[in-house]
This record gives structure tokens, sequence and C-alpha cells, in this order.
């Protein structure tokens, strides 16, 4: 299926660059930096299925997802995902070579991991969106999670047509799915960064031969003092990173 996109820049010689956002994000989230790296190269930010503005589906496996991805790209891209989308890009990458000429994982590798976000889908299910009238009430209707939480989230509800722009029964549905990473027998074989919160325990030491055997040309990097959320914890150190492997 094609995906909503939110281009930022226009063509110019150097690859189009495709962001593909985590689990409850959406394209709007890379807003910032996409609106940066524009200025080298036109950047389209994406709404992954079952989030944003693309369409739904019951279905949200990592096939799925890449090959939605693949449906976007126009031509050979250079692909960035972060969590779940770069998940969506490695399989991508494996499954669509031909659409990809560079790719960035940031903070996620190719492997199950055992935290699931049920709870946060059931957190989001219990809100009364009915009696929520502002951003405040439902921050408070949220219940105890982290403030910087409840404001991600919140970026993904439509206040004035009282619904979330996610599909949150696909999203519990398929949580074995987004949690695992298929079996995929194939490499990739193109240029590839693997790019890490320095505090962050995804992307551990005991994954490389793991990540080597699907992704032979991979290098590995880490932003100091930043956890899963490199790109928002410092977001200038970030671009630079990006900026330099794409250019190199």
């Amino acid at each position: 299926m094609l995906l909503n996109t939110l281009p930022h820049g226009t063509p110019t010689d150097a690859p189009t660059l495709m962001i593909a956002h985590g689990l409850f994000g959406s394209g709007r989230n890379w807003g910032v930096i996409a609106k940066r790296l524009s200025d080298e190269r036109q950047v389209v930010a994406v709404d992954m299925r079952n989030h944003g503005a693309s369409p739904r589906s019951d279905s949200h496996s990592y096939p799925d997802l890449a090959g939605d991805l693949a449906d976007t790209i126009d031509g050979r891209w250079d692909v960035l995902g972060h969590s779940m989308g770069g998940k969506a890009a490695m399989t991508l990458a494996l499954t669509h070579p031909g659409k990809v000429r560079k790719l960035i994982v940031a903070d996620i590798a190719p492997v199950a991991y055992a935290h699931t976000q049920l709870q946060n889908i059931a957190r989001m299910k219990s809100v009364d969106l009915n009696a929520i009238t502002n951003r405040a009430e439902a921050m408070e209707a949220l219940g105890d999670l982290d403030d910087s939480l409840k404001a991600f989230f919140l970026q993904s509800l439509d206040l004035k047509d009282k619904v979330w722009r996610l599909n949150l029964d696909a999203l519990e549905a398929n949580m074995p799915h987004i949690l695992g990473f298929p079996q995929i027998e194939a490499q990739f074989t193109g240029p590839t960064l693997f790019l890490s919160g320095g505090n962050s325990t995804y992307v551990l030491p005991d994954y490389r031969e793991r990540i080597l055997g699907l992704f032979p040309k991979a290098r590995f990097a880490k932003i100091p003092g930043t956890g899963h959320w490199l790109h928002a914890e410092k977001p200038r150190e970030f671009e630079a990173a990006v900026r330099a492997f794409l250019n190199a």
C-alpha cells in the first residue's frame, strides 16, 4: 500500500532520504530533522500503516511494512528507520535491495525483544475521548506515565475528531510480530549504519554476529549520553551522524 508522505525540500542530485518512524509515532515526529536534512536532498517522512494518516490494516507484519515502503519509494532511495521503522527498513533492504542505496538503522537490531508495549495500548484505550476537551485533560487521563511519554502519545490524538490516529486494535493484535523479526534468507550488501544510543540496551554486542550475517557491510556508531530516543535527545548530533554517513 502507498503510505501517507510528508516531503521536505525538493529533489536534488543526491538520493531522496526516506524516514520510517517507530511504534506509536508518525512522520510529523521527524519534521525538524527532516527539514534540516532537506538542505542537501529531498527528505520524505512517512506515516507507517496503522499510524497517522496512512491506511489501516489488520496485518502489521514486517514483510507487509517493508512492502509499503517499497511501494512508496520512487526509484532507489536512502532509508533511515528508528525502532519499529528500523526493523521495517531492514526488512525492506533484505527483500527489496534494489530500492535501497544506503541504510541507517536507529537503535534497533534484527532480533526479537521481550519488552511489550501492550500496557501503553491499554492506557490509550482506557481514555474516555468523549470526556476530553483539551490537551491538559488528556495528559491527566493517561495517568501516572512519564510526562514525555504522554506528550509523545498525544501527538497521535485528534482532539477535534475524538480519535487516536493509531489503529490500536491492530497494533495490539500484532504485538508479537512487532517485537519479533522475520526469518529472511538474504543479505543486504549495501552500506549500512547501525546508529545507537550510548545508554541504550537495544543493540548489544551479542547481536553483532546476527547483524553482520544479514548486513555484511554494517558499521556501528553510538551517540553518547542518549537512550532509545537518540534522535530526540541529541538531534544535532544525530543529524550530523546521518549526514556524514549519507555523504561519505
